[in-house]
C-alpha cells in the first residue's frame, strides 16, 4: 500500500519555501500553500509574525519552526491523501502520482486522469467494466484500479496519466503565454 510521507517527501521537492510570485494564481505561498485559496491555514498567522520580525532570510526562518511544517504536513495529508485514499492505493508510484498530480492540479482533476486511463486501458472492457469519469474517488475507482494492476504493470498507466497532465499545462500555457516561465517545473512533474 502506499504510504503518505513517500509521497509527500517527493512533492516537497517541488513545492519550494515562501513565494510571493505575482503571476502565480496563487499568489501569496508557502510550501505551495496558497493564501488566496487556502486564508484559514493555521500556518499564516506564524507566518505573518515572522515576517513581522523582519528576518534576512525568512526561509531559513520559517524552515526552523517545526509547529509551520507540521502544519504543512497536515494540510497536505487532509485536504489532498485522505481524499483519494491514498492509504488504499495498492502500488506507491500511483499513490506518488495522484498525490503530485493532486497538489498541483487538484484532487478532481488528478483522480479523473486515473479514471480516464482506466477505461483507456481495460481493453474494450474485456479486463474490467469502464467507469464514471466524474474525479471523485471511490469504491468503483479503487476496484477497476486493483483489477487493471491484476493483469497490468502500473507503468503504462502512469504514461497515460502524465499525458492527460501534460497535454492540460500545455492547453493552460496556450490560453495564457505569461505561464509558460513555470512550464519547466510543470513538465518535470509530468
Amino acid at each position: 500500500m502506499a504510504e503518505f510521507n513517500q509521497a509527500f517527501s517527493l512533492t516537497s521537492g517541488h513545492e519550494g519555501g515562501y513565494v510571493n510570485d505575482l503571476d502565480d494564481a496563487g499568489g501569496e505561498t508557502y510550501r505551495g500553500v496558497s493564501r488566496r485559496y487556502h486564508p484559514s491555514w493555521p500556518g499564516w498567522s506564524l507566518i505573518d509574525e515572522i515576517k513581522s520580525d523582519n528576518p534576512d532570510d525568512l526561509d531559513d526562518a520559517l524552515s526552523e519552526v517545526s509547529k509551520i511544517q507540521q502544519a504543512v504536513e497536515d494540510f497536505y495529508k487532509q485536504l489532498y491523501w485522505d481524499r483519494f485514499w491514498g492509504d488504499n492505493i495498492p502500488t506507491q508510484d500511483i499513490g506518488n502520482e495522484l498525490f503530485d498530480t493532486s497538489v498541483n492540479l487538484g484532487v478532481h482533476r488528478a483522480v479523473k486522469y486515473l479514471q480516464e486511463g482506466l477505461n483507456l486501458l481495460n481493453r474494450n472492457q474485456k479486463s474490467y467494466n469502464d467507469i464514471v469519469e466524474d474525479g471523485l474517488f471511490g469504491r468503483g475507482t479503487l476496484r477497476a484500479l486493483n483489477a487493471f494492476l491484476e493483469q497490468d504493470k502500473s507503468a503504462v498507466l502512469l504514461k497515460v496519466m502524465n499525458t492527460l497532465q501534460g497535454m492540460h499545462y500545455i492547453s493552460y500555457m496556450r490560453k495564457n503565454p505569461a505561464q509558460e516561465k513555470y512550464a519547466r517545473g510543470w513538465l518535470k512533474r509530468a
